[in-house]
């Protein structure tokens, strides 16, 4: 898959958006502001009347630092002391005027703050961030405000602060339910601090989720069922569930761990789908289930988002281009057949699949036009995806070789 663009910004535009004219007031006003943003308790924001048709948009705000490394992550991460986090919250509030001058018309339906750790985020920055975007862009009424979470936390209150702050929707992350694999991961917490913050979590938030991690090595199903029916109990309202990779150049690899056995880990995915479904979290995207989170929705559906901080990316359209975005203020176009290839890559990982209109809509090319005919018409025939007149999907037999799909299908 092509994921570097291959033209910039054109010239007129950038300079437009650039211009003295567009220029934003950098200054934040701490008291007027903030009385606005409590208005309405559920989002932390003022309400706004809602448009006739709001097309979702979104901001991620990443936060690359942690308090350690753990032997699985391949995640670009920063393990620092003394962040100093007022001059990075700064640079993110110019990040965030520059691509205002570029999607100012659009309306925020989506914050996440990930990571990282963004717990280790002062929650008074975090608030301070979420004022400089209300100020700058419209709001959507039922705007979704996240943020990913470690168990634990030296700062006392923190989730609370974190609701006070904006916070909207809380994603914890527990991965495992046993002080054992707890250790194996590398996490720093113990069940004990998990479920103490879990309790925290949902007396704080309406709105929740749970990672975790699982085809561990030499993780028995029996073990893993245990696991689930204790996440279920805990009565978040999503959960996620990642089965563990060994990915180059992480310490697991290095170490010569391996991961567990494919047949195994395959009886493990299908009998947590059957599992969760049976207890009310169907499964919507290949590793999530119940309430969806509306922000990563936008990757896997191809709606538009800005990316702030070191790690984070961005995609969206500026009248008929579309437009890839990198730190630090990067913009190059996306040529449609660019963005197809990314779309069907994301949006196969979706239950509901791919809707062929949205598609058109994102990138300007008909599915057909933009995949492998003849690949698509044998995938068909053969059970793996399912194609209407309106959408494309894999089926229950497609899910687990959807990588394969994928790559025959943008051969």
């Amino acid at each position: 898959m092509k994921t570097t663009p291959s033209e910039p910004l054109p010239a007129a535009d950038a300079k437009n958006a650039l211009s003295e004219e567009n220029a934003p007031d950098n200054t934040e006003h701490s008291t007027g502001v903030y009385m606005g943003v409590h208005e309405d308790t559920s989002t932390g924001l003022s309400k706004q009347l809602p448009a006739k048709r709001v097309f979702p948009f979104g901001i991620y705000i990443h936060w690359p630092f942690c308090k350690s490394k753990c032997p699985y992550c391949d995640f670009y991460k920063e393990v620092r002391k003394n962040v100093p986090q007022e001059e990075i919250v700064n640079g993110y509030l110019k990040d965030l005027d520059f691509y205002h001058r570029l999607t100012e018309t659009k309306t925020v339906t989506s914050i996440f703050f990930g990571g990282g750790t963004p717990s280790l985020l002062e929650p008074q920055h975090i608030e301070k961030i979420i004022n400089h975007i209300s100020k700058k862009w419209k709001i959507g009424t039922d705007v979704e405000i996240s943020l990913e979470a470690n168990p634990n936390t030296d700062r006392p209150n923190l989730f609370a602060d974190l609701h006070h702050a904006g916070i909207n929707r809380l994603s914890l992350g527990i991965q495992a339910l046993n002080d054992r694999d707890l250790k194996f991961l590398g996490r720093t917490h113990t069940l004990a601090q998990a479920l103490t913050a879990a309790d925290e979590v949902l007396h704080n938030f309406d709105n929740h989720s749970v990672d975790l991690i699982y085809a561990r090595p030499v993780q028995k199903l029996s073990d893993w069922e245990k696991e689930l029916a204790q996440t279920v109990k805990l009565g978040f309202r999503h959960i996620s569930l990642y089965q563990l990779t060994i990915e180059e150049g992480t310490v697991f690899a290095a170490k010569g761990i391996r991961p567990l056995a494919e047949n195994a880990a395959v009886k493990m995915y299908d009998f947590t789908n059957d599992y969760l479904h049976h207890h009310g979290y169907p499964q919507y995207e290949v590793s999530n289930y119940g309430f969806p989170c509306r922000h990563n929705l936008l990757y896997w559906q191809g709606d538009d988002y800005i990316g702030i901080g070191k790690s984070a990316h961005g995609r969206f359209r500026v009248k008929d281009k579309i437009y890839a975005s990198t730190h630090p203020r990067n913009i190059e176009e996306l040529t449609p057949a660019e963005r197809a290839e990314e779309l069907v890559i994301m949006g196969l990982r979706l239950n509901r699949g791919i809707d062929k209109q949205h598609f058109k809509d994102c990138c300007g090319l008909n599915f057909t036009d933009a995949v492998n005919p003849h690949r698509l018409s044998e995938l068909v025939k053969k059970g793996y995806l399912e194609e209407t007149s309106d959408n494309i999907c894999a089926t229950p037999k497609g899910f687990p070789v959807l990588n394969r799909l994928i790559e025959e299908l943008c051969c």
